[in-house]
Formats: structure tokens, C-alpha cells, sequence
């Protein structure tokens, strides 16, 4: 039995690192804690519930865990303060070592967080408890969210788990096999949505082209069913393997309602022996096709792509492979992500080790590609009129909002006008903003 009472009147800090799914997750959890009676505490106050939900993709985020652990407890002192995460779950009693810790749940267990936190709070004074799942294979828990967070678009999770074992991740160790509910209750979710004037929403998952192995359904038709919902204007695909990345699928989003032209497609090696040795499951050829396929079907689609630079066996002839086939690709942005090694991950058992040096020095050559692609995509929707969803902004500093294509648009803290929030207004795209992260938007007559 859940005690509503333990948790009347207090406040809670939240801390979160890493993926969009990640931060979908703490605005879920802050929600949950909402319904409880849990207050989120302001600026400079302090909090008594504690949350940090932790990643664990390179060695620097477990070090910035790590980092935010020791902040939250210093800043909140008498604080009970709960870990979660993919470094909670592939590294728990590290965590649990840690002064202040209260409680570390790992990935099965977080969809229990009021449970355990009522629990919990009769323990309090006592050792840290540890509450995780140690084998893969037993993390079969779902936990759903659907989030707003501080932002104009929703989050909603489809997906969760990965069963590919690519050599140089942890996730499928940290987040379990690919799992995921049914299309009927993300539909209902989406709805809940369009109820509350939500009018974008942001798929996200760990795989979420690998939709249906726990119901047997598929990401096409979960697809096909969310862009019938009525008042959401807008979906996004927050990320899908290009083996998943259907030509059905593709065609789908050229002539769907509310599906953007927008993808986020990782590549991680653009050499094909570097796929081989990080076991992904497509080659280049396959990725240039999708990349030629979308452009195609809609010629002005933004493209991210991420790429990892200095894994295992990355040569320099090698990652002049990679470099040389990113910039004759259509795509509009690079994520660049230097390889960091994993504890016991396969990679680690890979011949030629890439320096430091190496690694900055590759991320910089990308870094620079990928801003010179930017750029060009921007300068080339310059003067055209655009439908912009703006972003609440902060009193005195410019408004945001994105188009259906994904780029960045500005209003200066002038003409940001709070009604314009979760607005979608027809704008058109002026010249760069000052640091070139934005294009000037210029309202019609």
C-alpha cells in the first residue's frame, strides 16, 4: 500500500543526463511524484526527494553522474536522494558507495519508483538499498511515458531495449531486450495529447524501428494509426537504424498528414570494414539508398546522421573512408561522438587502439563538415515562407521554434509574444541569427 501523506508537502530536485528517452523518463517520474503531492522545488530551494536518472553511453557520462550525485547531495543536504539510469543499472554499487545515495534502482525497477519510494522512506537513515535486475534477460519491465517536461513538444516513449549487442555498447546490458506496449494504448496516449493542446509530438526509444516484438505489430503501423489522430499537427522520429528505416516507411512520410520530413539516421562508420567489426547490421550502400530514397520522396527533409569517431580498428585510412563518404552524402547534421571504451564490451578485444589526440582531432574534422552541411541547408530555405511551432521563452531572451523541417527559427526578445507559444504561425525565413544556430524569422503581412 502506497501512504499519500508520506509524500504531502515535499519538494523534489530532478538531474538527468544523456538521451531524449532519458528526459522523457524524469518528466514522467516528476509527474508521478506531482499526483503524489510532490511540489518541484524552485531555484536556490531545497529539495527532500532527490532524483537523478544517470547514463552510462561513454565513460564521461558516468563521470558526469557521478559529478551530478555529488551536487544534488551537497546542494540538498537531508535530502533522500534516488539514483536511476543506465549507470545505475550497469553499476550499482559504485553508486551506491557514494555518501548520500539513498536508493539505486536499476531499469525493472523504475516504473515501481513510487512503490519503492514509499517503502523506502520507512528505511531512511539506514544503508543505501540497491534495487536491480543483474541479468538482461530479466529486465522485461515497461515503464511508459508521455512528457512535456519544460518544453512546447511531447516526448512519447514506444519503445524500450535493444537486442542488436553492437561490440562497443552497454545499453542492451543496461536497458534489457527490445520490448514495447501496444499501438492501442500509444494511440490513446497520443490522444491524451491532443486533449491537453500538445501539437507535436517526439517519438523516442532505444530502437524503435525494432516496434512489435512484444506485441507482434509493427513501427510502420504504429505509424499509420498515430497520424490519424486528430489534433496532433506534427510527429517526429526521434532516431531509427537505416536497416529499420523502411522504404515503405519512407513513403509513408512523404504523403502522411502530420509525419515531418525529418530523420535521425545512425550511421556510427561511413567504412564498411569498421561496420563489420562493430557488428551493425547494414554497409554504406544500404545507407546511401535510404539517404537517396528520402531525398527523392521529399527533396527538403532534414537528415541527421550520427557517426562515432576513434573506435577500435579505426585506421586513418579507414576514417578517411568515413570521411570521404559523409561529404558526398545529402544529409544536413553530423552528431559526433568519440568512441569510449566499455567495460565488457566486445570491442574492447579489437586490435589498433586510437589515441586521444587522434580521436579530437578526427571529431574536429566532422564537427567542421558537418557545420559547413548545416549551413548550406539553412542558406538554402532563406526567403521562403515556413510554418514555425514556437517555444515558450524566457523572459527577456529570443523565442524559438523549429520548422516542419527541423530548422531552427528566432524571434528576437522584441517580438517574442507569450501567446505565440505552442502556436504554429506561417513565417518567413530571413538571414542567420548571430551565431548562426538560427534563422531570423520575419512575420507575413
Amino acid at each position: 500500500m502506497i501512504d499519500s501523506s508520506a509524500f504531502q508537502g515535499k519538494k523534489a530536485a530532478y538531474y538527468t543526463l544523456g538521451c531524449k528517452l532519458n528526459f522523457s523518463e524524469t518528466s514522467t517520474f516528476g509527474k508521478m511524484l506531482s499526483e503524489m503531492g510532490v511540489t518541484t522545488a524552485g531555484k536556490g530551494e531545497a529539495a527532500d526527494i532527490c532524483l537523478i536518472n544517470t547514463c552510462s553511453v561513454t565513460e564521461v557520462a558516468d563521470h558526469k553522474g557521478r559529478q551530478a550525485i555529488h551536487r544534488m547531495v551537497r546542494q540538498h543536504p537531508g535530502a533522500f536522494v534516488v539514483v536511476t539510469g543506465c549507470y545505475a543499472q550497469l553499476e550499482p554499487q559504485t553508486i551506491g558507495s557514494i555518501p548520500g545515495v539513498d536508493l539505486v534502482l536499476g531499469s525493472n525497477e523504475k516504473a515501481n519508483l513510487i512503490q519503492y519510494l514509499n517503502d523506502a522512506f520507512t528505511r531512511k537513515g539506514s544503508d543505501t538499498h540497491i534495487i536491480h535486475t543483474p541479468k538482461t534477460k530479466e529486465i522485461t519491465s515497461f515503464a511508459p511515458s508521455c512528457s512535456r517536461g519544460n518544453r512546447t513538444r511531447y516526448f512519447l516513449k514506444v519503445q524500450d531495449g535493444c537486442n542488436y549487442f553492437c561490440t562497443y555498447c552497454t545499453i542492451p546490458f543496461a536497458r534489457g531486450f527490445s520490448r514495447n506496449p501496444s499501438i492501442d494504448s500509444l494511440v490513446k496516449q497520443a490522444q491524451e495529447v491532443a486533449a491537453e493542446g500538445g501539437k507535436e509530438i517526439v517519438l523516442t526509444g532505444v530502437n524503435i524501428g525494432d516496434f512489435g516484438q512484444s506485441t507482434g505489430e509493427s513501427f510502420l503501423e504504429l505509424v499509420r494509426r498515430l497520424d490519424a489522430v486528430d489534433g496532433i499537427q506534427r510527429y517526429r522520429i526521434s532516431s531509427i537504424e537505416p536497416n529499420l528505416l523502411t522504404d515503405e516507411l519512407i513513403a509513408f512520410c512523404a504523403q502522411s498528414r502530420a509525419f515531418m520530413p525529418h530523420f535521425h539516421i545512425p550511421l556510427q562508420s561511413g567504412s564498411d570494414q569498421v561496420l563489420k567489426l562493430m557488428h551493425r547490421r547494414y554497409d554504406t550502400a544500404l545507407f546511401e539508398h535510404k539517404i537517396k530514397l528520402i531525398k527523392q520522396a521529399m527533396p527538403h527533409a532534414f537528415i541527421g546522421v550520427d557517426v562515432m569517431v576513434g573506435t577500435r580498428g579505426e585506421t586513418p585510412e579507414l576514417f578517411q573512408e568515413c570521411y570521404d563518404f559523409l561529404k558526398r552524402l545529402d544529409v544536413t547534421q553530423l552528431h559526433v561522438f568519440p568512441y569510449s571504451e566499455r567495460p565488457g564490451t566486445a570491442a574492447l578485444n579489437i586490435p589498433h587502439v586510437v589515441s586521444d589526440k587522434d580521436k579530437k582531432h578526427r571529431s574536429k574534422l566532422l564537427l567542421a563538415l558537418s557545420d559547413e552541411k548545416t549551413e548550406a541547408f539553412y542558406q538554402l530555405h532563406m526567403g521562403s515562407k515556413e510554418r514555425v511551432l514556437f517555444e515558450k521563452a524566457t523572459r527577456g531572451r529570443a523565442m524559438h521554434g523549429f520548422t516542419s523541417n527541423y530548422i531552427r527559427v528566432e524571434l528576437p526578445p522584441t517580438m517574442a509574444q507569450p501567446e505565440l507559444d505552442n502556436q504554429i504561425v506561417e513565417v518567413t525565413l530571413g538571414d542567420f541569427n548571430h551565431d548562426k544556430t538560427a534563422l531570423m524569422a520575419i512575420f507575413n503581412d
